[in-house]
């Protein structure tokens, strides 16, 4: 097969080589998926304005997250098992963020443990975090992820309970035998239970704690001068409280279609977002980025950059770093292409004027 040259071609190849159980973890959403596939075609409600002779030969890409400096407006985001797509795992995607210029998110459920994640990097790194019922094991991974060097906290808001993938159940998801939760000693916690159905699921609902609020965020705050960014936010009064409890930035995600179906797609809500937060946070954007056209799409609404997660994973599990290197590479070239049609000399120039909403 002749090298993929877009992401949708990464995703068939990456189907063609993985076990269905690893294909389908990744791809899945909850439900029907509809929420899966409105985050892809709510960017069809978005129509970018070209323009004429506005003598843009080489567009500007590199932008800034919290003050750190990224090559382009494209993020990795948070990702569980990587080590299913590629033996690498992390520390590959780690080090193909790092050649293209851009920061990773490192997942709590990550096969790598984070130290050594951290150690691979040539780029800056947020951690995400899920907040589990033991406060103490939470705080120690804050506590770890600052003596690591990582940049930022992401804390994922919108999983009080695991939306029902049911492909996942279908398929008895469970880790394969020689893999698991790097970030934890405690077998309890570093194994997924292989009982039936989902065994995410059952970890999830075991580990985690579902009464998750507001009053949290400000609990994360006191403990760590690290900024947190809030990500699961698809609400403009959502927006306002993240900002309220001390919130630096937040990531408007549905978490890719995966928690509660039939909700609006991010692009759908990103604006009303935008107009929460009046200024006071930065704001980005996970969920159905697929082309270069949708990152500008995403910054001419408000958000400073956005977050990949499925295409990196397809690009690992087809050519493991360099893949992911690709899949980035692949949106950097589309992007500096639509810029350049759209007449913007850098990423700064997308405005509201640059997309009109569709009839």
């Amino acid at each position: 097969m002749s090298e993929p040259v877009n992401l949708a071609e990464y995703e068939a190849a990456a189907q063609e080589r993985l076990p269905a159980l690893a294909f389908d973890y990744v791809a899945s959403g909850a439900d029907d998926e509809r929420t899966l596939r409105r985050n892809r075609s709510g960017f069809d409600r978005y129509l970018l304005r070209p323009r004429a002779l506005a003598g843009v030969e080489a567009p500007r890409l590199a932008t800034t997250v919290l003050g750190t400096p990224v090559a382009l407006p494209v993020l990795l985001a948070p990702t569980a098992f990587h080590c299913l797509m590629h033996p690498d795992g992390e520390l590959a995607s780690v080090r193909a963020a790092g050649a293209a210029g851009t920061l990773m998110v490192a997942s709590t459920l990550a096969t790598r443990d984070l130290e050594s994640i951290a150690a691979a990097a040539t780029g800056p790194l947020w951690f995400q975090l899920y907040v589990y019922r033991d406060r103490r094991l939470t705080e120690r991974l804050v506590r770890r992820a600052e003596a690591a060097g990582y940049a930022a906290l992401c804390l994922t808001a919108d999983t009080p309970v695991l939306g029902r993938r049911e492909r996942d159940v279908r398929n008895n998801f469970a880790l394969p035998d020689g893999l698991g939760l790097a970030n934890f000693a405690d077998p309890e916690l570093a194994s997924l239970p292989a009982d039936g159905g989902s065994s995410l699921a059952s970890y999830m609902a075991m580990a985690f704690d579902p009464s998750l609020s507001w009053r949290d965020v400000a609990w994360l705050r006191s403990l760590t001068a690290l900024p947190i960014i809030v990500k699961g936010v698809m609400d403009a009064a959502d927006a306002r409280l993240a900002v309220e409890h001390g919130a630096d930035a937040v990531i408007v995600s549905n978490h890719g279609g995966r928690q509660l179906d039939g909700a609006a797609g991010t692009i759908e809500v990103l604006a009303e977002v935008v107009e929460g937060v009046a200024g006071r946070c930065e704001v980005y954007l996970d969920g159905g980025v697929r082309r270069g056209t949708d990152v500008v799409k995403a910054l001419a609404l408000g958000a400073r950059a956005v977050l990949i997660g499925r295409p990196y994973l397809w690009g690992l599990a087809v050519d493991g770093e360099a893949g992911a290197r690709r899949v980035l590479a692949l949106l950097e070239a589309e992007l500096t292409t639509a810029l350049m049609l759209c007449g913007c000399a850098d990423v700064a120039a997308v405005s509201a004027a640059t997309v009109i909403e569709a009839p």
